[in-house]
């Protein structure tokens, strides 16, 4: 069994405290500053991202919460900070400061040597020091190993759910999101259907008259000259095959037949089979799923194996699909080295454009060294 080590979550708790602190003497300097609301919320995000970071929250998005709050969590922040930071510091500090006065306690004055915890025993002699001063740092150290995470989340809390957008402010944030991929859906729309339109024009409808000509020169030449017309027919035949061929390739793009076939579980048994690289599939009972969901959670899963394969450097994927009430929740997980950008063309830009467009979420996590874990979650009623 895995056991976390206190060390990591005391240092990250102690240098935010401290900071904390420190941001709170700022803040009561520049307080004339930070009344102004652009930069109350500027502020306000930056201490939001921290808690976020320290509490390993997704990393959120601007503050926009109304002026009165944001002035509000700027009050509370503030005496949150003092307090909880003072303590902290307190804390640490006795511990820091018995590791350095401990040795050099004949170099003080007798009258500001160092007292300890214990009963205020002095520090008087060399006996003191190597007796008392352990047992004074432990106790120091442990006070801070066990206040300073606790407080340090305590104060993160505080600041997210003071920060955290109300009903009102979090439907005007989903209209304004959904009128954002709406427009960009009805863009990549028009942009598939001339891509469709091209596939057919240039590729299908080529092919097609192709074969039209050849059967009508074939009729024509019936009675003549059999032989032209078996190759002819021959030909109509091989180009009719590869019409066919070019025009199931398009409408895979559009909705993939296996769906209709096996459904999305089935479909996606297919897709793990055919993954270049070892992928574990859990599937729940999903119901009956829209069509409009199923192929978006297909074409996520696809595209995320994908990027496995040629991108993460990884050997094993675990793909897990879920329903919970009107949710269909998606979750990819890789083994590769992560570092994965959606600006540098991955093809996640393209499936987050469909996720929002069905008012669903998407988020990619995929630290440098890896796992890569794209979560998916859509609306696919109740």
């Amino acid at each position: 069994m895995r056991v976390n080590h206190p060390a990591p979550a005391t240092w990250r708790g102690l240098g935010y405290l401290l900071g904390s602190l420190v941001t709170a003497a700022v803040a009561l300097s520049a307080l004339p500053v930070l009344v102004v609301p652009t930069m109350a919320r500027t502020w306000a995000s930056w201490h939001r991202h921290r808690a976020g970071r320290l509490l390993r929250l997704p990393r959120p998005g601007p503050v926009s919460a109304g002026t009165w709050r944001v002035l509000g969590w700027l009050c509370a922040c503030v005496v949150t900070s003092v307090a909880f930071g003072i303590v902290a510091l307190l804390c640490a500090g006795n511990a820091v400061a018995t590791v350095i006065t401990v040795p050099l306690w004949w170099a003080f004055p007798e009258d500001t040597r160092l007292r300890f915890f214990f009963d205020g025993v002095p520090l008087s002699g060399w006996g003191t020091a190597l007796t008392w001063g352990p047992l004074n740092f432990a106790m120091f150290a442990a006070l801070t190993v066990a206040t300073v995470p606790p407080l340090a989340r305590l104060h993160a809390r505080i600041c997210v759910a003071l920060l955290e957008p109300s009903a009102a402010e979090r439907l005007a944030q989903r209209v304004e999101t959904l009128t954002e991929t709406r427009a960009g859906a009805m863009n990549a729309h028009g942009a598939e259907l001339r891509r469709i339109e091209r596939d057919l024009h240039d590729g299908t409808q080529a092919r097609l008259v192709a074969i039209a000509m050849r059967l009508g020169a074939a009729r024509e030449l019936l009675d003549e000259d059999p032989a032209t017309v078996g190759t002819l027919l021959r030909e109509a035949h091989e180009n009719t095959e590869e019409a066919m061929a070019e025009l199931r390739a398009v409408i895979r793009t559009i909705y993939p037949p296996i769906l209709a076939d096996r459904g999305l579980a089935g479909a996606l048994v297919a897709l793990g089979a055919r993954s270049a690289i070892e992928t574990s599939l859990d599937v729940d009972d999903l119901g009956t799923v829209p069509a409009a969901v199923e192929a978006v959670a297909y074409f996520t899963i696809a595209e995320a194996l994908t990027n496995a394969a040629k991108h993460s450097r990884a050997t094993e994927t675990t793909v897990r699909v879920v329903r919970t009430g009107g949710r269909l929740r998606i979750e990819v997980t890789d083994d590769g080295i992560g570092g994965a950008d959606e600006t540098l063309g991955t093809g996640i830009a393209g499936v987050r454009h469909r996720v929002l467009a069905l008012d669903g979420t998407l988020r990619v996590h995929s630290p440098t060294g890896g796992p890569t874990t794209v979560t998916v979650s859509l609306p696919c009623g109740s």
